[in-house]
């Protein structure tokens, strides 16, 4: 996730936590004189809309990616070609358990790697 897009994300969080706050009375010196069950309720309204959003805003499209990221990481066969995470393109030539061996360049260099190394598959992506 780029960073713009974090701040602007942390911005809308901590709007949406304020206005709860304000809205709900549960700002500081707002408490009635009361205290009982209501207010602790109203209190914890904006910690819950403000775990959802964070939810659905962080969290959520994290575990998506990181979903995607390992399923394209199981399918990998031998022939394919993919790019590392330290920038290294490469034909895949022999996969076993969490390691694979790929070649490289004209002059056949193989190289091992662990899977969690790769970050692209395919010759699209490892060219842009």
């Amino acid at each position: 996730m780029n960073l713009k897009r974090l701040n602007k994300i942390i911005i809308a969080v901590l709007t949406v936590a304020i206005m709860c706050l304000t809205l709900t009375g549960c700002a500081p010196g707002t408490a009635g004189e009361g205290g009982g069950t209501a207010s602790s309720l109203s209190a914890l309204i904006p910690l819950v809309v403000f775990f959802a959003i964070f939810y659905f805003f962080l969290i959520r499209p994290e575990n998506k990616k990181r979903k995607k990221l390992q399923e394209m990481r199981d399918e990998l066969a031998v022939g394919d070609e993919i790019t590392t995470i330290g920038g290294i393109v490469g034909k895949i030539v022999h996969i076993k358990d969490e390691m694979i061996t790929i070649e490289t360049g004209e002059d056949r260099v193989r190289v091992q790697l662990m899977k969690w190394a790769i970050s692209t598959k395919g010759r699209d992506t490892a060219q842009k």
